[in-house]
């Protein structure tokens, strides 16, 4: 019989717990950094720690379910799996670098190319959000929801500078105020909050950054999918989804105005 969502959602949350305390012991400590080769950006000690930690506590819990991480080396065993995890021990290494606080844990699991359960975690913030497949999603434990605004010159949406240069789009890019979250994960916790109008990232885009966002986004009364408006599917051989455009009200003019 499968695990339940709610007991996969249990363990995500604890596991989101204990890699923040593994984290914060390293925030603003001058840990060691390196930079990943292919231009992938800059990894930390406190990125592998985590990673170290959450795959020994998840995969000893879940042992049949497939691992895939930013910082650990794939491989196609997962594809056989029913289930897998779908983990960013730190998104936004950057801002932790920095010593900004806008970095999260982003845990995520999938079944059949959709996520079932979800946690994106900022210890910094003492902000964890979460969800499960039909059971709508929470910030520390408190129902939240989507922004319902259908005005796009009213609407805030995070985004890079990138995202908003003409070629992006079919006229002009829609008057909306862009405004900027290292995190991935975080920018799709914030749209589910209704905190921002959207979010949108216009390339391909690593699974591990947008799993678990999506289903906050979707369980909160949102809408996330890829830049041509198709759901998003994980667990892909090769583990990127083209772009992702997550938001409430303006998530249909979004998808129309984008070239």
């Amino acid at each position: 019989m499968p695990v339940p969502r709610n007991a996969d959602l249990s363990l995500l949350i604890d596991a989101a717990r204990t890699a923040g305390e593994i984290a914060t012991g390293y925030f603003r400590a001058a840990p060691e950094v390196w930079e990943k080769s292919d231009g992938q950006g800059p990894v930390t000690e406190a990125d592998l720690h985590v990673n170290r930690q959450l795959s020994a506590d998840l995969q000893a819990a879940r042992p049949d379910y497939g691992w895939l991480s930013e910082e650990t080396e794939d491989g196609e065993s997962r594809q056989a799996t029913e289930r897998q995890f779908i983990i960013d021990p730190i998104d936004g290494t950057r801002a932790f670098i920095e010593g900004n606080k806008d970095w999260a844990h982003s845990l995520a699991i999938a079944e059949h190319g959709e996520v079932i359960a979800a946690v994106v975690y900022l210890p910094e913030r003492d902000a964890l959000y979460a969800a499960a497949k039909g059971a709508g999603a929470s910030l520390n434990g408190a129902p939240i929801h989507a922004a319902s605004n259908r005005q796009m010159e009213r609407a805030t949406v995070l985004s890079s500078k990138l995202n908003v240069k003409p070629e992006y789009w079919t006229n002009v890019c829609p008057p909306f105020k862009r405004t900027f979250r290292s995190s991935l994960a975080y920018r799709m916790a914030l749209v589910a909050e209704g905190r921002f109008d959207g979010m949108l990232t216009l390339r391909p885009t690593w699974e591990w950054d947008v799993a678990a966002g999506a289903l906050l986004v979707a369980e909160a009364g949102g809408h996330a999918t890829d830049q041509r408006g198709q759901p998003a599917r994980f667990n892909n051989r090769h583990p990127q989804v083209n772009g992702m455009v997550a938001a409430g009200g303006i998530h249909k003019d979004l998808i129309e105005a984008l070239a």
